[in-house]
């Protein structure tokens, strides 16, 4: 038998390339871990997947939803959904359409849908609405005609979506604080009695017990329930956008009921008290020097400083609408049952948005506001952990203002220029 050599087949090139194509045919494609691995690659795939959430949603608004699906060919779409007023301000209207809330309805489906996803982002952009759709779910339970309203499964799906994902975060543990013992020594003190370093001796406060799994939202469960959903929101807090701080303070104003005279009480009470000694004693409004709101020539400057504050303070009510006038809330004088496993978190909050170095003025007013809303509530339910809690941030927020304010009229009186003197004239008789 014969064998016919191809003249090709010695050749170094035609070796070479036959190699590199049995190489290339025999490659093994790169692997799933480097791709994933890849930033370039897990920022697209963000991208993607926010810009496909935001097209779904566009096409559940109205046909003013085309501006929400503009904001899908941005960078960031998820950002960009919460930086316009016009977007939040459809979902907001659309959430709080009347026949909102149901089993059917598509955007708590859409709602529920996204926040199942791990992108950071579109949970943000799903916890933003959270305060909106607890108020509107709330009011809605204890309204008086609560027994003719439609099913409210949607909402109780998306809270309860996002209760089931703090419950996996805490593994079954509950929420601790360690409560410091004054005995012994720390940065800020030193104890007057020689102390002891006894381990056992330090106590552990429980915040929030273990999370139990939930299916549905019981009457007995709900305050726990939309609590846990308020302490997801919390850890976001920073990151969340000044609109939704402001509804969340409005609501829970409006949580407190309708508007009490002694909202305002905590602060007329601080005026009237001055510091003598060790203790304080009581002090009539002509001896504290105010007389209709006017500071007298003999009157103390603390104090004024006080009653300039509470001035503010009625001011930022009348403004946001809750002295006497409810209209600009989302929430009209429904009165909401206020445990603790509920005001909690709340409170928490609350005290974020007074005092977040990087929160705006007007989330820190409404904040002021609902602090006292919730104090004169807590103080006709006599709930002493409200009480305490809400009376140390009420505390808190006055001298807070009052060191703003002196440090304006500090600066205010250095940067104003002083008169000239006129030169001395001096007459000389001959």
């Amino acid at each position: 038998m014969d064998f016919h050599r191809n003249p090709f087949t010695n050749s170094p090139s035609s070796s070479a390339s036959s190699t590199s194509s049995s190489l290339a045919h025999h490659q093994p494609p790169p692997s799933t871990a480097s791709i994933n691995n890849d930033p370039m690659h897990s920022w697209w795939e963000s991208v993607s997947k926010q810009r496909s959430r935001i097209l779904s949603l566009a096409a559940l608004l109205p046909s003013s939803g085309a501006s929400v699906s503009s904001l899908a060919d941005s960078d960031r779409p998820a950002v960009s959904l919460l930086s316009s007023p016009s977007a939040c301000s459809l979902i907001s209207s659309a959430l709080s359409s009347p026949t909102s809330g149901s089993g059917s309805d598509l955007l708590c489906q859409w709602l529920y849908e996204t926040f199942q996803s791990p992108d950071p982002h579109l949970r943000l952009l799903v916890l933003s609405f959270l305060p909106l759709l607890s108020g509107i779910y709330l009011s809605r339970i204890h309204s008086s005609d609560s027994s003719s309203l439609p099913s409210l499964a949607g909402f109780e799906a998306v809270l309860l979506a996002v209760y089931s994902s703090e419950a996996k975060s805490r593994a079954g543990k509950p929420l601790l604080v360690q409560i410091p013992d004054l005995s012994q020594p720390s940065l800020y003190h030193t104890p007057r009695t020689e102390s002891v370093d006894d381990r056992s001796r330090q106590s552990v406060g429980v915040l929030s017990p273990p999370l139990e799994p939930h299916l549905a939202v019981k009457s007995t469960k709900r305050a726990i329930i939309v609590g846990t959903a308020f302490d997801c929101y919390y850890k976001q807090v920073s990151q969340i956008p000044a609109w939704s701080k402001l509804d969340f303070c409005k609501i829970a104003a409006a949580w407190a009921g309708q508007d009490c005279p002694c909202r305002t009480k905590f602060d007329s009470d601080d005026d009237d008290r001055r510091e003598n000694g060790n203790g304080y004693y009581h002090v009539s409004g002509e001896d504290s020097g105010f007389s209709n709101r006017t500071r007298s020539r003999d009157g103390n400057e603390e104090d004024y400083e006080h009653d300039v504050i509470k001035e503010v303070v009625v001011e930022e009510m009348n403004n946001l609408g809750i002295n006497g006038n409810v209209e600009n809330l989302v929430i009209k004088g429904v009165r909401i049952p206020l445990p603790w496993e509920l005001l909690r978190p709340v409170v928490t909050i609350l005290g974020h948005c007074l005092f977040g170095p990087l929160n705006s003025q007007d989330v820190k007013a409404a904040a002021s506001v609902t602090v006292r809303c919730l104090y004169a509530r807590a103080s006709h339910d006599l709930a002493p952990q409200a009480i305490l809690a809400l009376q140390s941030l009420i505390r808190l927020d006055r001298s807070a203002r009052a060191a703003a304010t002196a440090a304006t009229n500090a600066t205010s009186e250095a940067n104003t220029p002083s008169k000239a003197k006129k030169p001395e004239i001096l007459l000389v008789s001959k």
